[in-house]
């Protein structure tokens, strides 16, 4: 039928046009973000999911954060306490060269100036051996936790060991000296003692730095599978969009012909009346 009111052919090349023209904008949408799921209204399903993941990979960064700075801390004091090591290496020295009885005077009061300098020096490190405000050798605090996981529920306990004079590993106290023939000799036991001590408390503060460093990795791993995981779901495929749109602008110039040619037709009208 032909009319001059209804123009049903040029109706649907509109609808044809227009489907073209939104699909052509999702493609240049997908071309500008990179993304095929940018939002909820592109797959709701889809999109929940990425950002739920998007919270946990968030989230592990302050994991790793955290373990970052309870190994720092732990470090930290391993390094104090190899320094305190070599530190009661050298007084051990000292104590058993002023442990010989014959030494004159001036001698004896040389060993125990030098040993007073080391043993102050113990003291020194102890004091610095701080990072963020976090020291694990001085006896101010007992533990030392870093966050685990994303969900803030699970934590890796860092102990920390004592390494002041006079504390529970190290026997030496603040004062003593080697003035003595006998002083000197009941140091050199007391330094083997807390050299032991000591070197027990390294170990273990060395293997809570590894600990921390393999679950930092795990974590790391984790975050970094996650991201991929996000971006198989959500990602875009640029090859098959760069095709589509081609394909979808040369739909786009063909729908605008048939429009055209559509809306032509009710001038055939016209030729009814001459």
């Amino acid at each position: 039928m032909l009319s001059v009111n209804t123009n049903y052919g040029a109706y649907i090349a509109l609808q044809n046009l227009n489907a073209t023209n939104k699909a052509l904008t999702e493609t240049q949408n997908r071309i500008n973000t990179g993304l095929r799921v940018s939002g909820p209204k592109d797959d709701g399903a889809v999109y929940a999911i990425a950002q739920s993941m998007r919270s946990d990979v968030a989230s592990l960064t302050s994991v790793q954060n955290s373990l970052d700075r309870a190994t720092s801390a732990t470090d930290v004091a391993v390094a104090a306490g190899q320094s305190i090591s070599d530190l009661l290496t050298e007084m051990k020295a000292k104590a058993l060269a002023a442990s010989d009885g014959s030494l004159d005077q001036n001698s004896r009061d040389a060993y125990n100036a030098d040993f007073e300098a080391l043993r102050d020096q113990v003291a020194n490190i102890v004091s610095n051996a701080s990072f963020n405000g976090i020291n694990l050798i001085d006896g101010s605090t007992s533990t030392l936790q870093a966050l685990a996981n994303a969900a803030g529920d699970a934590f890796l306990t860092v102990t920390a060991r004592d390494l002041s004079l006079g504390g529970s590993n190290i026997s030496i106290g603040t004062t003593d000296t080697i003035s003595t023939a006998s002083d000197a000799s009941a140091m050199i036991t007391t330094i083997e003692d807390s050299l032991n001590a000591l070197n027990l408390a390294l170990a273990q503060l060395g293997t809570d730095s590894k600990k921390l460093g393999i679950h930092k990795d795990f974590v790391t791993k984790l975050s970094d599978e996650l991201t991929n995981g996000i971006g198989n779901l959500v990602d875009a495929d640029l090859a098959t969009e760069s095709a589509r749109l081609q394909a979808l602008q040369t739909k786009q110039q063909l729908g605008i012909q048939s429009l055209a040619i559509a809306n032509q037709a009710p001038s055939v009208v016209l030729a009814l009346f001459r």
